[in-house]
C-alpha cells in the first residue's frame, strides 16, 4: 500500500498528528493550580465618616406638603385653612386683614386655592390663579412668609397652551353630548359657530350625529382657566361628514392688509360667509321666521325675524360688516340698531338693553353692537333680529347659507395642504377617544 499510494498515506498521517498536536494544545493548562499560589493577608484601619453634619442637616430637614382646594360660598379663612389641614393662627389674622388675600374669599366661589405648609402644619405659601382681562395672560396671588413677616403680591403671567383631543355623539342636544364627552361648553359653542351655515344646529341634529374635536387649553401653572382655540374640527350630520381646520394665510392680500385667519374646509374653501346665521352666540331661538300667536297683540301673525333667547346684558353682534343705519328707540322695538349692508342688505336688532354703535359708524362681522334686553314689545328678555333684502324680510338662515365665500389664497394653497394632511390625522386620533373611553 505504501509503495502504490506513497502520497496519500504521508498526507492522511500528516493530518492525523496535526489534529492531535492542536488538541493536545487546546487543552493544556496556561496557569499554575490556584492551590499551589502562596496567600498573603492584607490589614487596613478603615475611618468612618463623619455623622455630626449629616445628623444636623436631618435634624433641620422639614417636609413641605402640597394641597388645593375649592373656595366655597359659605367659606372663611379659618374653614378654608382647615379644609387645608393648616393649623396656623398668624396666617389666618393675615388673611383676614390683607386686602389681596382677601380676593380669595372674594366674588364666586369655586376657585381653586393651593397651599404650600410644612410639616408643622403652618402655612409657608399660598396661591390663586384667575383670567386676566388679556386672554394671553392670567393673574396669581402669592400670600407667602419671609423671615420678616407675610407679604402678599399680585403677578401677571402668560398662559401655556396645550391641545387636547375629543369625540362624543348626539343623544338629545349638543351641550348634553359635550358635557358626556368631557368638554367646555366654549368648545361646543364654536363648534356650532364653525358650521353653523351648513348645519342647523337649533333644527337639524339627529341621534347618532357624531363629532370629533382638537382643541386648545389655556393653562395657569398646569391649571386649566381658559378654553382656547378649536384648532379642527369634523362634525357628521344625518351621515354627511363636514370637516374645517383653523388657518391663517401668511402674507397680504392687494391691499396690503395681512390676511385674517379663519375656519376652512380641508380642500381649503372658506367656511367664513359674508354674513353669520346668528347675531348672538349659539342659543336656543324662541320664536323663529314663521307664523305666530303674537304674545302682546294676541293674534296670529306673520313673524318677519326670528327670537333668540338670551339672558339680560348678553352681547348682540353683526352678522355681517357694514355701516350703522340707526341706533336708538323706535315703536315696538325699543332700543334698535339698523345696519346697511352692501347689494341693499339690512340687518334689525331690537330689543337692547344697551346701545354701543352711533349712527354712521362702521362694523365688522361678529363686533358688539349692543347687549340683549327687554325694551319696546317684549314680554321678556331676548334679542329680535331680521335680515332684510330691499326692505323685505327674509329667513336669516337662508341667507347666511347663500352667501359667497373666499377660498385659500392660491399662494398658500401649498402650506395648506400639507397643514390638512396633519388635521386629518388629528381628527382619526380623536375619533378613538369614543373608543377608549367605551373600554
Amino acid at each position: 500500500m505504501l509503495r502504490r499510494h506513497p502520497k496519500r498515506i504521508t498526507g492522511t498521517l500528516a493530518a492525523l498528528l496535526l489534529g492531535t498536536g492542536v488538541t493536545a494544545f487546546g487543552v493544556a493548562p496556561l496557569a499554575p493550580d490556584a492551590a499551589d499560589l502562596p496567600v498573603r493577608q492584607v490589614l487596613e484601619a478603615v475611618q468612618s465618616l463623619p455623622t455630626e453634619t449629616q445628623t444636623e442637616t436631618l435634624d433641620s430637614f422639614q417636609f413641605k406638603l402640597f394641597r388645593t382646594e375649592s373656595t366655597r360660598s359659605s367659606d372663611t379663612f379659618d374653614a378654608l385653612l382647615k379644609r387645608l389641614n393648616i393649623d396656623d393662627t398668624a396666617a389666618a389674622v393675615f388673611l383676614r386683614s390683607d386686602a389681596n388675600a382677601r380676593l380669595v374669599l372674594a366674588g364666586r366661589p369655586g376657585k381653586n386655592v393651593t397651599a404650600e405648609a410644612n410639616d408643622s402644619q403652618q402655612l409657608l405659601k399660598l396661591s390663586m390663579r384667575w383670567p386676566s382681562d388679556d386672554e394671553t395672560l392670567f393673574k396669581r396671588l402669592v400670600v407667602e412668609r419671609t423671615a420678616t413677616g407675610w407679604t402678599s403680591r399680585i403677578e401677571t403671567a402668560p398662559y401655556v397652551a396645550t391641545t387636547r383631543l375629543a369625540s362624543g355623539a348626539i343623544q338629545s342636544s349638543l351641550f348634553a353630548a359635550t358635557d358626556e364627552a368631557g368638554i367646555a361648553d366654549a368648545v361646543a359653542v364654536q363648534v356650532a359657530e364653525i358650521f353653523s351655515a351648513d348645519i342647523d344646529f337649533r333644527r337639524a341634529l339627529r341621534k347618532g350625529d357624531r363629532f370629533n374635536v382638537v382643541y386648545e387649553t389655556l393653562e395657569a401653572d398646569g391649571e386649566a382657566l381658559r378654553t382656547g382655540r378649536v384648532l379642527s374640527a369634523e362634525f357628521v350630520n344625518a351621515g354627511k361628514a363636514y370637516q374645517a381646520m383653523w388657518f391663517q394665510p401668511p402674507g397680504k392680500d392687494n391691499t396690503g392688509t395681512p390676511y385674517r385667519g379663519g375656519y376652512y374646509a380641508l380642500d381649503g374653501q372658506s367656511l367664513r360667509r359674508a354674513y353669520l346665521s346668528s347675531p348672538v352666540e349659539f342659543s336656543r331661538i324662541s320664536s323663529g321666521f314663521s307664523m305666530r300667536f303674537h304674545p302682546i297683540l294676541q293674534k296670529w301673525r306673520a313673524h318677519l325675524g326670528t327670537d333668540f333667547a338670551a339672558s339680560t346684558g348678553t352681547p348682540a353682534r353683526t352678522v355681517g360688516d357694514g355701516v350703522v343705519e340707526f341706533s336708538g328707540v323706535q315703536n315696538g322695538y325699543g332700543n334698535v340698531v339698523f345696519i346697511k349692508h352692501r347689494s341693499g342688505h339690512e340687518t334689525v336688532y331690537a330689543h337692547l338693553s344697551k346701545l354701543l354703535v352711533q349712527r354712521g359708524q362702521s362694523v365688522t362681522q361678529g363686533q358688539t353692537i349692543g347687549l340683549v334686553g327687554a325694551t319696546g314689545w317684549a314680554t321678556g328678555p331676548h334679542l329680535h333680529f331680521e335680515f332684510r333684502v330691499n326692505g323685505v324680510q327674509q329667513d336669516p338662515m337662508t341667507i347666511a347659507k347663500q352667501s359667497e365665500t373666499i377660498p385659500v389664497p392660491a399662494a398658500a394653497m401649498p402650506l395648506f395642504r400639507e397643514l390638512a394632511t396633519s388635521v386629518k390625522l388629528d381628527l382619526q386620533a380623536a375619533a378613538t377617544m369614543v373608543q377608549t373611553r367605551t373600554e
